[in-house]
């Protein structure tokens, strides 16, 4: 008995293992005939990155209301893009200051009336420009003679085209001498052009006008003692008055 336990043991061991390996070969032969397990999908959107790397999933979907971008959007028929808005205007430039009581040049060439032109004072309205006695003087005229001689025609400057002369009713023109306004036939020299040209100039009353001298820049004309006569410029009211003038429609 003692002689066969060895062998028994060895055939024993021998069964088992013989065993193991045909469970082994029939678990590998259900593993090949088992069909294939589906790959992983992978995640719809990757995990964050972090800040500054690219991101490959698509673009989340906007809220209904929220407007497209401006490239995509359409411009509607027969319209066009809203432009920007220009920009405001600049101000005008603020006019240069002219010192109180000194009168500036008027720009722009006058007028030639066709019509007659009479010269009233501001500071007598009831007076105007008169030839009396070869005389220019500041008179209340109601007569028809006295009508037609405060009545003068306007036209260019005979000196100046931007300027003034005065044609009288007898075809004379207004001309200062020795300083005193008068009426003098043309001689046709170029100091009589002169003495018969007055350039308008601004005056501290509206509507009115002062006339300067072209040939004696500074002197303007104006009254006194209801004399026409040509001085010096004074910063003063009362020469401001006195030398304001208004060109109204003739009275003749």
């Amino acid at each position: 008995m003692s002689d066969n336990t060895p062998r028994t043991r060895r055939l024993g061991l021998a069964a088992a293992l013989a065993l193991s390996a045909a469970a082994a070969c029939v678990a590998v032969t259900a593993l090949q005939d088992r069909p294939p397990e589906k790959e992983a999908t992978a995640p719809a959107t990757p995990p964050d990155n972090g800040p500054g790397l690219l991101s490959f999933a698509s673009p989340s979907t906007p809220p209904p209301n929220a407007p497209a971008p401006a490239r995509n959007r359409t411009v509607p028929s027969g319209s066009s893009p809203s432009a920007p808005s220009p920009s405001a205007p600049e101000s005008p430039a603020r006019p240069q200051h002219t010192p109180a009581g000194s009168p500036s040049p008027t720009a722009g060439s006058p007028r030639t009336t066709a019509h007659g032109t009479s010269v009233r004072s501001v500071n007598y309205p009831d007076r105007y420009w008169h030839v009396s006695g070869g005389l220019v003087k500041l008179d209340p005229v109601g007569s028809a003679p006295g009508l037609r001689a405060a009545t003068f025609t306007r036209v260019k400057g005979l000196a100046d085209a931007r300027c003034y002369s005065f044609v009288t009713a007898g075809g004379g023109y207004l001309r200062h001498r020795d300083f005193l306004l008068r009426a003098d036939p043309d001689d046709g020299s170029a100091l009589f052009r002169q003495d018969a040209t007055f350039c308008p100039r601004p005056s501290a009353f509206s509507g009115a006008v002062m006339l300067e001298s072209v040939n004696y820049p500074g002197r303007f004309l104006r009254h006194r003692n209801f004399q026409l006569r040509l001085d010096p410029y004074q910063d003063t009211g009362l020469y401001r008055s006195d030398a304001a003038f208004r060109l109204v429609d003739g009275l003749a």
